[in-house]
């Protein structure tokens, strides 16, 4: 699907010169005009707290502050102006524990390098097309982290909100079971008589 992207303002933070190159070339391929750079964390956050980007593409290793230091500062810090910004991790690592911290400290998305400006393009349409709710949940903060919804799930309640909507349907069956215990007696009183 095609986009106007020239007003959205993009960060991309990475220590490695080509790759912020490479990126923000990519980046105004598909119609960015506004590109921000940052070579690391810290240089990283000044920048969204100056420019207050829409969108963040950001690298996990970087000193002094790294990538998921700095995506937990955006999320957290009262000068962050926005702190539901969009996160995009791209790294080198991609085992599944490493995904997982990335998601748990409140990444939006995550590109393994190296990766294809089609594999960029398909995780900023993600991010555009398919926003995520936010949680926040004391020690977490950041997009909510199921991606689908499970109507058949029958498991224990887990979320507050489940505990409401089962008060509500246990409720909803009061009338119901008030009818058939009053059945029951009738039925019962006539047996014993």
């Amino acid at each position: 699907m095609p986009y106007t992207l020239e007003k959205a303002r993009i960060l991309v933070v990475d220590d490695m010169r080509p790759m912020v190159n490479l990126t923000t070339t990519v980046l105004k391929i598909f119609g960015f005009k506004e590109v921000y750079t940052a070579e690391d964390g810290e240089e990283g956050f000044e920048m969204v707290c100056r420019h207050d980007p829409d969108l963040i593409i950001t690298d996990w290793l970087m000193a002094p502050m790294d990538g998921l230091e700095f995506t937990e500062k955006i999320r957290r810090s009262p000068m962050t102006p926005n702190p539901y910004v969009p996160v995009l991790m791209m790294t080198g690592f991609s085992s599944r524990f490493r995904v997982e911290k990335a998601r748990d400290m409140g990444i939006t998305e995550f590109l393994v390098k190296p990766f294809s400006a089609r594999d960029l393009y398909a995780r900023v349409a993600q991010i555009v097309e398919k926003p995520r709710q936010f949680v926040d949940a004391g020690n977490f903060f950041g997009p909510d982290r199921r991606r689908r919804k499970n109507d058949e799930y029958g498991g224990p309640i887990r979320r507050g909100d489940d505990l409401a909507k089962a008060r509500e349907a246990m409720t909803n069956n009061d009338g119901e079971m008030t009818n058939i215990l009053k059945k029951l007696r009738e039925e019962a009183k006539s047996v014993s008589e």
